[in-house]
């Protein structure tokens, strides 16, 4: 079973690629559960056809520890098992504290025993690595690949750099390595150019250039992924390629740290070039 966790800057498209290359994932044959690392509880949405489900958090208030799997983990599209850790009441607590709750629970109910026969575990994780509790994932060998969701945006890359600080930070200790980025477009001037860059300075990959594509928003409202709603458009595509790149990859990295003035120099290089 490889365990996954995706990162990236908040609103740069990590649930929603997250769950298209899950989709992709699913539709080739292979059993994935993935688990929803922020508050918000929005991270299976759309493998579940918008219905909001129950996260584990709000399932512990309700009915106590007497909590049994199937009241916190739905199956999805093409079988995808779908988990939310949530979080406190606005204002109240730690959001961090959410997500190791959830995932000790889930393995306290057997979510990841050997019968299950799961082939990947992804955690979609909020935003930064702001605290120890969205680190999580990164400790313990809860996940042993990163994969980093990222733009030609100033501040995508900068949340990217630090990211890759934590990974530096747990790779010894836990194990975890980092898989490579993963480019959301975003329509940046040479931004397929930069991110290669971008990944060449951190010792690293860019796994796939996912295009802007319209499709994507339309199968949101619709409340599914491209792949299910319309599985033969370009885009479903890009994802099922994505998937398996995910899956056939074999690249894995301590990465390296770039200074401030580093990342700003390879901006402004190709933010002016031609």
């Amino acid at each position: 079973m490889r365990k996954i966790a995706i990162y990236g800057k908040g609103g740069i498209g990590k649930s929603t690629t997250t769950q298209n290359t899950v989709a992709g994932l699913a539709e080739s044959g292979k059993k994935v559960m993935v688990v929803g690392c922020d508050p918000k509880g929005d991270s299976t949405r759309l493998l579940l056809g918008g219905i909001a489900q129950r996260t584990v958090l709000d399932t512990l208030r309700e009915e106590g520890e007497d909590v049994e799997l199937d009241d916190v983990r739905k199956a999805g599209f093409s079988g995808i098992l779908c988990t939310e850790s949530g979080g406190p009441e606005p204002g109240v607590g730690c959001a961090g504290r959410g997500i190791i709750t959830s995932i000790n629970l889930l393995e306290q109910l057997g979510a990841y025993a050997e019968d299950v026969k799961l082939d990947y575990v992804f955690y979609d994780v909020l935003g930064d690595v702001v605290c120890g509790g969205f680190a999580m994932p990164m400790r313990e060998g809860k996940a042993q690949e990163i994969y980093i969701v990222v733009s030609g945006e100033m501040m995508a890359m900068y949340a990217a750099n630090n990211i890759c600080k934590g990974i530096v930070k747990f790779a010894e200790a836990g194990g975890v390595r980092l898989g490579g980025l993963i480019c959301n477009s975003r329509k940046v001037d040479n931004e397929k150019e930069m991110i290669l860059a971008f990944a060449d300075a951190l010792g690293t990959q860019m796994v796939h250039f996912l295009p802007r594509d319209n499709m994507v928003q339309k199968a949101e409202i619709n409340r599914k992924t491209v792949i299910e709603f319309d599985k033969e458009h370009p885009q479903a595509e890009e994802y099922r390629i994505l998937a398996k790149k995910i899956d056939e990859n074999k690249m894995m990295v301590i990465p390296k740290i770039l200074p401030m003035d580093d990342l700003e120099k390879l901006l402004i290089e190709y933010g002016i070039a031609s």
